[in-house]
């Protein structure tokens, strides 16, 4: 059956993420193909020690060196990262009901049990608050099953890390940041320089993850970074991201020694990544200030356009990465469902999504772990209220002014 015929009169449909991909990201990959070597090899090595030069630039705060491990996604990052922590069937792990599934994914992929926390009054992040009564409800209940926290650095935006960090402290559980929004997320010095004497998000804690999936700040297509200071845990990233093989491929191939011998010290995973999509990560990373700049100028439209009228502004703060814009609508000038004001908003042709469905309300979790919005109430109310809107490097004026005047008018019919 033929396809319709395009309507000439309706402008071309904005959409939600487009990564911004230049001449150094084509020449990158094409050095690649030229050289010979495809999987993970030279590329991956220099991402990794860039993206560390990178975070650890001017940081006074922590000198000790700080070793990357770059992977083929933020998900397989996260699961590494709990397998080196000792997770294990049977423990618990908490995160933010206010995420995507990976969060809480791979903490079952090794058996353990996840338990949701809440979202911050008006806001995005995990809840301290609502983490320290948690953990101390778990000590009452499970004493001692409680082993790690995850908290999301959503949209860009870093959680109170000192706060997350005394409450872990004092039940005794790890810290893994998932840091997949918040590239390049950091808390600035008194000069308030990024990176300077600051500490970067990810970079907060004993493990951070970060993605580099198609949408986020820096994008190799598929693909994250686990970083440490931990340096038995760094081996033991290195190792299980390629099967449990205690050599990597790329030594093997170019040792003339024994280049065929290896051993297999672990049952191991698939997750390393390869030349090409590192090619692409060595380009993004060299501009990543400019990319944030970029988005930054785009956030400046948004807020002075939802300034006033039936929106919340999302929330920020100091170092904010800015790579969602959740614009959320007061719920009492809403006449109908925020999907419908959604659905109009897209029939528009304007993109938008929606972070997050929170996880308590997933079939899986809600079945397994018998949970109630009423526990939720925080994360549940930024969810109704809210949708994400275009932001990526590279909009035209036209293209946020379009956005700005569809989701000003089709709002102006939903709210009174």
């Amino acid at each position: 059956m033929p396809r319709p015929l395009k309507n000439p009169f309706m402008p071309e449909k904005i959409p939600y993420a487009r990564p911004f991909i230049g001449k150094e990201e084509e020449e990158g990959v094409l050095r690649v193909l030229r050289s010979g070597w495809l999987t993970t090899g030279p590329e991956t090595l220099a991402f990794e020690e860039e993206f560390a030069a990178f975070l650890q630039k001017n940081n006074q705060k922590n000198a000790s060196p700080l070793y990357c491990m770059a992977v083929n996604s933020a998900t397989s990052g996260l699961h590494l990262a709990l397998e080196a922590c000792g997770i294990k069937a049977g423990d618990l792990v908490l995160v933010p009901t206010m995420t995507f599934t990976a969060t809480a994914e791979v903490v079952r992929y090794l058996g353990a049990e996840a338990v949701f926390v809440d979202s911050l009054p008006g806001g995005f992040n995990m809840d301290p608050q609502a983490l320290e009564r948690t953990l101390e409800e778990l000590e009452k209940e499970s004493p001692g099953k409680a082993q790690a926290v995850m908290p999301v650095h959503y949209g860009g935006l870093p959680c109170d890390m000192e706060a997350i960090n005394g409450i872990a402290q004092r039940f005794k559980i790890q810290v893994i940041e998932d840091a997949a929004h918040s590239f390049p997320s950091f808390l600035p010095s008194d000069k308030g320089a990024p990176g300077s004497s600051g500490l970067f998000a990810g970079d907060m804690s004993k493990l951070g993850v970060f993605s580099f999936y198609a949408t986020k700040t820096i994008t190799t297509g598929e693909g994250g970074m686990v970083v440490t200071r931990d340096k038995e845990m760094a081996e033991r990233i290195r190792i299980m991201r390629s099967h449990g093989i205690d050599r990597s491929v790329f030594h093997r191939y170019t040792d003339t020694r024994a280049s065929w011998f290896y051993q297999v010290v672990e049952p191991g995973f698939k997750y390393n990544i390869p030349d090409l999509l590192s090619a692409l990560g060595r380009a993004q990373l060299n501009r990543a200030w400019d990319l944030l700049s970029a988005r930054e100028d785009l956030v400046r439209r948004y807020d002075e356009a939802f300034s006033e009228g039936p929106f919340i502004l999302p929330p920020t703060g100091p170092g904010d990465a800015r790579h969602l814009y959740p614009l959320r609508f007061k719920t009492e000038e809403l006449k109908a469902d925020r999907a419908l004001l959604a659905q109009e908003i897209q029939e528009e042709g304007v993109g938008i999504s929606v972070h997050f469905i929170p996880l308590h309300t997933m079939p899986y979790y809600k079945t397994r772990y018998s949970l109630n919005d009423h526990d939720f109430p925080h994360a549940l109310d930024s969810f109704n209220r809210a949708i994400s809107l275009p932001l990526w490097p590279g909009m035209t004026v036209s293209q946020i002014e379009r956005v700005i005047t569809v989701v000003k008018e089709t709002a102006s019919r939903y709210t009174s």
